[in-house]
């Protein structure tokens, strides 16, 4: 590997360390990659609103449902109703602490905060974290209606400490996660220092008399429900008052950048690897599929990336993958008028299912070297090698044989448009462990389109902080772009059905 070339792979793992630097939660990363898409020409577009004269042939459309999942598309200009769309599919969650809805907890002179867990996180590596808070507020404005503003209160203003060892040995570090995962905050002294207070006196009781002859609340104050300092830093973050917060969804974050390490900066040490990679190499290589004036002009087809909220917690709400998110988008681009002239719509969307393709990208685990015994002998997927395509026979992953074989051609076809190919591996987990599962199956189910699972391969998969490979970013992204350029003629050449 040339110095040059090593440069070039290295700057696409930069620009995801911004990306995902200004990512703590699903609200942020769906903005980040709002971003990236308007700034490369994407037109946002509403669900409520009539795509007909909107969506036109060339054109570039994005759009988003809880300002937490984001579909974006690109359509062909020969795009036909009941042609194919090449679709990348990947998810903006990861496993966090949340603020439960009533956190204002003390304890033993202490400020607490309550959290729950949300997903299955590595939750001991969440102990001794210098933790933020994002997330995203629901405020009353001037005008008297509310809207959303994204949180992010970027410096450590929690942390959940550990037990000293001296006053418990044990080996292996166990814990409730009910009783033993809130994080400090501050001290009580200190608090009532702050606001005037005299000691032993309750911010409770205050503001419960304060409120007396306020106006009626279905709900306590949000001052009672949380702690106030809390509270005044949102309002601040969003630009109220505090009374104006009405309502607020925050996760805890780490506040230590993403960054690249190793000794040649061969690896990203980062939070939410899993699956914010996937979702930048997605977003990157629909942008970079199109950057060119001409890309889209000999396109028959629509490409298209969705990035969806809550799969680590199944996928099953109004903005994941196992919703109406996807199919009620394919329904509505499947019947798209063409420059074609007339055409029969009454089968347009079966007959586009039955011949679009689904990348579903999520992370994939890299060989471990201290716990090796814990993989399939001859399926040990390293690390900077390139994307991992994953495999099981039970179906918790989507991938089959013509998807394989598309794929390396795909792959292949890269050296046209790249200079060379993108390298591949091949995982399936052992016989005797558990298997994970991601949005492929349950959309291929749903869908009925082919698809198949791969992803980037990492460590510490679920963890507070995570591993990756540097130049497995440049893989992905050039991956992806391959696969949107070249789908529409490769898929020709495969013959199933």
């Amino acid at each position: 590997m040339t110095s040059n070339l090593t440069k070039n792979l290295k700057q696409p793992a930069l620009d995801f360390l911004s990306f995902v630097n200004a990512s703590p939660t699903p609200f942020h990363a769906v903005n980040s990659a709002r971003n990236l898409l308007a700034n490369a020409g994407f037109q946002e577009i509403k669900e409520k609103d009539s795509w007909a004269s909107t969506c036109r042939p060339g054109g570039k459309y994005y759009l988003t449902r809880n300002q937490s999942t984001i579909v974006a598309f690109a359509v062909g200009k020969k795009w036909k109703p009941g042609n194919a769309i090449a679709m990348i599919g990947a998810h903006t969650d990861s496993p966090v602490l949340r603020i439960k809805p009533v956190s204002n907890k003390r304890g033993e002179g202490y400020i607490q905060v309550g959290v729950e867990t949300y997903g299955g996180g590595i939750w001991h590596t969440w102990f001794d974290r210098d933790l933020g808070v994002a997330g995203r507020a629901m405020v009353r404005t001037d005008d008297g209606s509310i809207v959303q503003k994204l949180i992010k209160i970027d410096r450590p203003i929690l942390r959940i400490p550990t037990l000293a060892i001296h006053l418990e040995r044990q080996e292996t570090f166990s814990f409730n996660k009910e009783t033993q995962l809130f994080p400090i905050a501050g001290m009580i002294a200190a608090e009532l220092n702050r606001t005037g207070q005299a000691e032993g006196a309750s911010d409770k009781s205050n503001t419960a008399a304060e409120s007396e002859n306020a106006e009626f609340s279905p709900l306590k104050a949000i001052t009672e429900r949380h702690h106030p300092h809390i509270v005044e830093l949102i309002a601040a973050e969003a630009g109220v008052e505090p009374a104006d917060v009405l309502d607020f969804e925050m996760i805890l974050f780490d506040t230590q950048k993403s960054c690249l390490g190793g000794l040649m900066e061969e690896f990203i040490f980062s939070p939410r690897l899993d699956n914010l990679n996937s979702s930048f190499c997605a977003t990157a290589g629909l942008i970079e599929s199109v950057a060119d004036e001409s890309a889209l002009d000999d396109e028959s087809t629509i490409r298209l990336i969705a990035l969806f909220d809550h799969e680590e917690i199944g996928s099953r709400t109004a903005q994941g993958a196992d919703s109406n998110v996807l199919p009620g988008i394919i329904r509505r681009l499947s019947v798209l008028p063409s420059t074609a002239g007339d055409v029969d719509t009454s089968t347009a969307y079966e007959q586009t299912l039955s011949t679009s393709f689904l990348l579903s990208a999520d992370m994939a685990h890299a060989v471990h070297p201290n716990w090796s015994a814990k993989y399939e002998n001859d399926h040990r997927p390293e690390i900077n090698k390139g994307p991992v395509i994953k495999i099981n026979a039970n179906a918790r992953y989507a991938t089959n044989s013509p998807g394989i074989v598309l794929l390396q051609e795909v792959a292949r076809k890269a050296v046209e448009t790249e200079g060379e190919g993108v390298p591949l591996q091949l995982f399936v987990v052992r016989n005797d462990s558990s298997c994970g599962s991601t949005i492929g199956p349950m959309l291929s189910a749903a869908l009925g389109a082919r698809t198949l699972d791969l992803g980037n391969p990492q460590l510490s998969m679920h963890s507070i902080r995570e591993t990756g490979g540097t130049y497995d970013v440049a893989h992905s992204i050039r991956l992806f772009k391959s696969f949107f350029q070249h789908y529409a003629s490769t898929s020709q050449s495969i013959f199933v059905d």
